[in-house]
């Protein structure tokens, strides 16, 4: 019965538009750990580890800003090998 609830609550507007900012997060998330080491500190103490927050945010957006003026199109949602089974 919840599972029916679900389903039928995932398939409104409100639902989706709040799985896509989600999705948008997750992707941040990601780059930022793949491409930047967010995992790894490089500096001790609450300050400097915000600086380095900051500074991380906004080489990631240059980055992104740069592909955006190089017409660089957006990476393809990867397809596990379990995926590509099925297809």
């Amino acid at each position: 019965m919840a599972i029916v609830k679900r389903r039928k609550q995932q398939s409104t507007k409100k639902w989706l538009k709040q799985y896509n900012q989600r999705a948008g997060v997750e992707g941040t998330i990601s780059q930022g750990v793949r491409g930047f080491s967010l995992r790894e500190c490089r500096y001790v103490g609450l300050d400097k580890v915000h600086l380095q927050h900051i500074l991380t945010a906004t080489a990631m957006n240059m980055i992104r800003l740069f592909a955006w003026f190089e017409g660089i199109p957006l990476a393809k949602t990867r397809v596990s090998s379990f995926a590509k089974l099925a297809h």
